[in-house]
C-alpha cells in the first residue's frame, strides 16, 4: 500500500530553563492516502508538538530528529525553511483549535480565504480567484457562499469560522490535513457537524488527515485508526475498532473509562488518578506505571517494547509479554497476558 506519511523513530525535544524537554519520544508510524488517524492522550503528551513537527512550525529551541520523515515520498527533515514554505499548503496543511484567533478579526473571511488562494495560485484572475473561494467556502458547508464572502469573522458563528479556517487550509488543495483539536472550542452539535465535514472532504478530495484530540468520543465518528500517545511515546495504535473493542494498554483502558457513555448510573465519573509526567527528564521505565493500577514491577525499570498484537494493532505494555500474569481488562472484549 502506497504510504503518503512515513515516520520512523521520530523525538522532540526543547532547550528549557529547567532542562532538556523530550516532548516527543520516538514516534513511528505511517498514513495511507485518503485516511483518517486520531491521535489521542492529555493535554502535554505531545500531539500538537509532533504535528508541529512535521510542518516544521516549531520554536528555534527545538530539536528534532528521525530516521525518516517523509510526505508523498519527500524525505522533508533535511528540507530548508524556504523549501518547506512551498509545500505547507500544497503537499500539506494544517486547521488549528480555535478557529477565532485563526481568522484575522479586520478582514471579510472571502478575502482571508482568497489571501490562501493567492499563495498558491498568485497569477490567477481576480474573478477566477472570487469562484475558486466560493468553491471553497461550499466544500466546507458554508451556505449561502456569495453572502457570507463578504462578513467578518466577528459576525459568524464558532463553527462557521471553523469552516472558514479549513476551507483556507484547503486553498492549496493538500493532500494530508493535520486538524489540531479543531472541535475544541465548539458546542457538541457543532463539534459533530465539523468531524461529518472531515470525512466527506475524505470522501471528496481523498485528503489524508491526522486528527489531534484529547475526545475518545470524537474518534469513533471519525476514524480509521486511532494511536494513543502517553508522555511523548505511542503506546498504542490500530483500528478505530481495534481500540475501542480490544484495547490492550492500560493507558488506553482508562481514556475508555473515562468516556461519560460507559458511566454507570449512580456512580462517579471514572477519572485516571495523578497526572501525565514532567519530560525534563522522563520518568524511568514507563512513564504510565505510577498511574496504572497493574503496573508490574519491570515497569518501574524498564521501558517496554512495542507487542505485535495483529498486523494493524499494536501496543507497548509489559501486560502483553508472555510471562506477565493474566489481567482482564476493565472494557474492551479481551483478557491480556
Amino acid at each position: 500500500m502506497e504510504k503518503l506519511l512515513e515516520i520512523e523513530h521520530l523525538s522532540v525535544t526543547f532547550d528549557a530553563p529547567a532542562g532538556t524537554v523530550e516532548a516527543v519520544r520516538d514516534v513511528s508510524f505511517d498514513l495511507a492516502p485518503g485516511e483518517i488517524l486520531a491521535v489521542v492522550g492529555e493535554s502535554g503528551c505531545g500531539k500538537s508538538v509532533m504535528c508541529r513537527a512535521i510542518m516544521k512550525l516549531l520554536p528555534p529551541n527545538a530539536r528534532v530528529e528521525a530516521e525518516r520523515l517523509a510526505v508523498g515520498g519527500t524525505d522533508i527533515l533535511g528540507l530548508s525553511e524556504r523549501d518547506m514554505s512551498a509545500l505547507r499548503g500544497r503537499l500539506f496543511s494544517m486547521v488549528f483549535q480555535d478557529p477565532v484567533t485563526s481568522l484575522d478579526p479586520t478582514l471579510p473571511i472571502g478575502a482571508q480565504v482568497a489571501e490562501a488562494v493567492l499563495v498558491h495560485s498568485p497569477r490567477m484572475e481576480r474573478g477566477a480567484v472570487r469562484r475558486r473561494v466560493l468553491e471553497l467556502l461550499e466544500l466546507v458547508g458554508i451556505d449561502r457562499p456569495e453572502e457570507r464572502y463578504a462578513l467578518y469573522p466577528y459576525e459568524l458563528s464558532g463553527g462557521l469560522c471553523q469552516r472558514a479556517v479549513l476551507a483556507a487550509a484547503l486553498a492549496g488543495g493538500p493532500r494530508l490535513l493535520f486538524a489540531d483539536e479543531p472541535t475544541t472550542a465548539l458546542d457538541v452539535t457543532v463539534q459533530a457537524q465539523i468531524l461529518d465535514l472531515l470525512r466527506q472532504i475524505q470522501q471528496k478530495l481523498g485528503t489524508a488527515t491526522v486528527l489531534v484530540t484529547h475526545d475518545l468520543g470524537v474518534v469513533a465518528r471519525a476514524a480509521d485508526r486511532v494511536a494513543v500517545l502517553y508522555a511523548g511515546r505511542i503506546v498504542e495504535i490500530g483500528t478505530t475498532e481495534e481500540i475501542f473493542y480490544e484495547p490492550r494498554h492500560p493507558y488506553t483502558w482508562g481514556l475508555l473509562r473515562s468516556l461519560p457513555s460507559l458511566a454507570e448510573k449512580g456512580r462517579p465519573l471514572y477519572a485516571i488518578p495523578g497526572m501525565p509526567p514532567t519530560l525534563a527528564p522522563p520518568p524511568k521505565g514507563d512513564a504510565f506505571a505510577c498511574r496504572n493500577e497493574y503496573a508490574l514491577a519491570i515497569d518501574y525499570d524498564e521501558a517496554p517494547p512495542m507487542f505485535r498484537i495483529s498486523d494493524t494493532h499494536y501496543a507497548a505494555t509489559w501486560l502483553l509479554d508472555p510471562r506477565a500474569p493474566r489481567v482482564d481488562p476493565p472494557v474492551g472484549g479481551a483478557a491480556h497476558g
